[in-house]
């Protein structure tokens, strides 16, 4: 069976979470088969292979489940982007506009040298405003966006066409 059948076949979708009218891919379960995980982080890094990818920033909180896994994959560190106020130590901050209101992200500002090639990745791609945001606190540091990686892309949000600016390379496993 190839992958994307075996994504569908774990993928839930829920109606009306977290509000009425959104159908939410659910990947949590996923996480119960060891060898789906595997199949899912080399798939995800299988197209970023022999590039030089220096880091894979995860996106808060369900872009750490695979985006470390990727890292591994790579060879390469493993960042966190989180929501305002949740980490540690000295931060640098990126505030963009959500559909009722803003919010901020931030991450360590030691997190990603100038010129270090970065992946953003989360687990799905909807209207793209949290991964353009990542992408543009990456490149507040300095960091060069080298491409995006998703588990589920929800191509009708076309949420491909905000983060093209950054990097043609958008890897998605399963699309709806």
């Amino acid at each position: 069976m190839i992958l994307k059948e075996k994504l569908a076949r774990s993928i839930r979708t829920i109606p009306d979470f977290p509000k009425p009218g959104i159908m939410f891919k659910d990947i949590t379960p996923i996480l119960r088969d060891v060898d789906l995980c595997r199949e899912v982080a080399k798939a995800a890094a299988d197209p970023y292979r022999n590039m030089g990818i220096e880091r894979v920033a995860g996106v808060e909180s369900r872009g750490f489940l695979f985006g470390m896994l990727v890292a591994q994959e790579l060879g390469a560190g493993f960042t966190i982007i989180r929501k305002k106020g949740k980490l540690p130590y000295k931060t640098v901050e990126f505030e963009y506009e959500l559909e009722y209101g803003s919010a901020i992200i931030e991450m360590h500002e030691d997190e990603i040298s100038q010129g270090q090639k970065v992946i953003v990745h989360d687990d799905l791609l909807a209207t793209g405003g949290t991964a353009e945001a990542a992408a543009k606190l990456i490149q507040k540091v300095g960091g060069v966006v080298s491409g995006f990686s998703f588990v589920v892309g929800l191509d009708f949000l076309k949420g491909e066409d905000r983060l093209k600016p950054f990097s043609e390379k958008i890897v998605t496993l399963i699309n709806y």
